[in-house]
């Protein structure tokens, strides 16, 4: 039933499957690349859609601080009430955080934590989404 609600694709970023085809999704993963798309894409990049992506981007040069972070929050809750319909969006929690690397990139990091629900199934999931953000010269 949840391929009904949750249908295939070509996977994110597409790549080559295990047969030389197309990698497709899955109904587990399909939403959360549904997500990483919406949260990845700046609104005006495509070209027929215009309003169509997350103005996360708009914090690129900004401090890593608790305003930042606030803002992202709306700026998430926002872009998947907008474009995906089939979840939930229970909790966003922004952080600053670390890539579990421990590279120095770690201070410049927003951990978005995502927790929704799939409306069809009542599937609780959550995902966490790292944005970079430049820092200062």
């Amino acid at each position: 039933m949840p391929e009904e609600i949750v249908g295939r694709g070509w996977s994110f970023p597409p790549q080559i499957g295990p047969q030389g085809g197309i990698a497709l999704t899955h109904e587990r993963n399909e939403i959360d690349q549904a997500i990483h798309i919406i949260l990845s894409t700046a609104p005006g990049e495509r070209v027929m859609r215009p309003t169509f992506g997350c103005r996360l981007h708009d914090l690129v040069f900004d401090p890593n601080n608790s305003h930042t972070a606030a803002r992202a929050r709306r700026y998430v809750e926002e872009a998947l009430g907008m474009w995906e319909p089939r979840i939930r969006v229970d909790e966003v929690h922004v952080r600053q955080g670390t890539d579990g690397q421990g590279s120095s990139d770690d201070a410049n990091a927003l951990l978005i934590e995502i927790r929704y629900e799939v409306k069809a199934t009542h599937d609780q999931r959550s995902l966490v989404y790292p944005f970079y953000l430049i820092p200062e010269e």
